[in-house]
């Protein structure tokens, strides 16, 4: 297992360390109830450094990300983000990703940890012909998710830039926490606002300590990914092995907004013949009516009894106290406010399809 440059903070603090994607990572510190409340609530710290960075850099590097993702990268410019997958030959996913782009022909591409070998080998394949300048530096930055409607006032005053002022999927790089050219960015993944600070590992020690300095007084809180990941699936938000992965199509999985077909990218035929037959299976979303707790691999069944898909994430709702998830079903059997399913144990339980998110601010 790898450690990020905080798993000795983590340790100090209590955190309860699980093996997640390569690395002992904390999965909770005071538990996930607690932890999602910080964030709804207030202001929670994420220590998420397994995600993978590459450096696209050069006169192709447009190209090779034109061609490898299916968004349109050409409408981003210095400052925006903007999110993405990686679709493979085959209909699937490879990844889903966020694109920086840092300066006129210089690109951050981040990626899920779990994924960093295959992307990197994704990319580089198609790189071949384009001659883009690759950097793979996951091993030499740290990313902090800052989270909660407090983040903007606890975090204020370890930087000069307004950081009222970076608007969903913006960034600005800059001193924060006394470290310089820092990227702050808002991209969260947790439906609260806030920020996510990408540094380099020698600095993220003091950067995480100042953040909690300045957090004091609004009750700041280290917060795991067990929280992370029902805060995120209450937002709807995919996750990449649960909800997506290289058998889901972006069109099936909703992911149509992010599949642009006004350029050529791979598998984009294909896929723009998806679209406009249909695809046969949707991801839905839906609340159980009754009491119960979904989780990933649960059969999804009809009124009959009949398997017609399968719940890839589920949880029980810490904001409205409900058993939600998300799970594929036929095209047929996707229309809100249809009644499905869940087999839990013995007890098929009724659920609601309902439309994203969850929770609503």
């Amino acid at each position: 297992m790898k450690n990020t440059a905080l798993t000795e903070i983590h340790e100090k603090l209590g955190a309860k360390l699980v093996p997640f994607a390569g690395f002992n990572m904390p999965v909770s510190y005071e538990g996930v109830t607690i932890e999602h409340e910080t964030v709804r609530a207030g202001v929670g710290v994420f220590d998420v450094s397994h995600m993978g960075e590459f450096l696209i850099s050069g006169p192709n590097a447009l190209s090779l990300i034109q061609k490898v993702s299916s968004n349109d990268a050409s409408k981003l410019s210095i400052g925006k983000a903007q999110y993405s997958c990686m679709p493979n030959e085959t209909g699937g996913i490879v990844d889903d990703l966020i694109i920086y782009q840092i300066k006129e022909e210089q690109y951050l591409l981040v990626v899920n940890a779990s994924n960093i070998e295959k992307d990197w080998n994704h990319i580089s394949k198609y790189n071949t012909d384009i001659s883009a300048d690759m950097r793979n530096i996951s091993e030499d930055y740290s990313l902090l998710a800052i989270q909660g409607p407090k983040a903007v006032e606890a975090m204020q005053s370890l930087t000069n830039v307004d950081l009222a002022t970076i608007k969903f999927y913006t960034f600005e790089v800059a001193p924060f926490a006394g470290i310089d050219n820092v990227i702050i960015s808002a991209t969260g993944y947790t439906g609260s606002g806030g920020f996510e600070i990408y540094c380099k590992n020698t600095e993220v020690a003091q950067i995480w300590t100042k953040v909690f300095e300045a957090g004091e007084d609004f009750g700041i809180k280290p917060i795991g990914l067990a929280a992370r990941d029902t805060l995120r699936l209450e937002m709807g938000y995919c996750l990449y092995g649960n909800d997506i992965n290289d058998t889901t199509s972006p069109i099936e999985a909703g992911l149509g907004w992010v599949t642009k077909f006004t350029k050529d990218f791979v598998n984009s035929e294909n896929l723009a013949k998806e679209k406009a037959e249909d695809s046969s299976r949707k991801l839905i979303a839906f609340e159980l009516d009754e009491r119960g707790i979904p989780r990933h691999d649960y059969e999804i069944v009809n009124a009959a009894g009949e398997k017609i898909g399968i719940v890839t994430s589920g949880t029980m709702s810490p904001s409205i106290g409900k058993g939600i998830g998300l799970g594929y079903v036929p095209k047929t059997a996707s229309a809100l406010g249809e009644k499905i399913y869940i087999q839990i144990r013995k007890k098929a339980i009724p659920a609601t399809i309902v439309k994203l998110p969850f929770y609503k601010n």
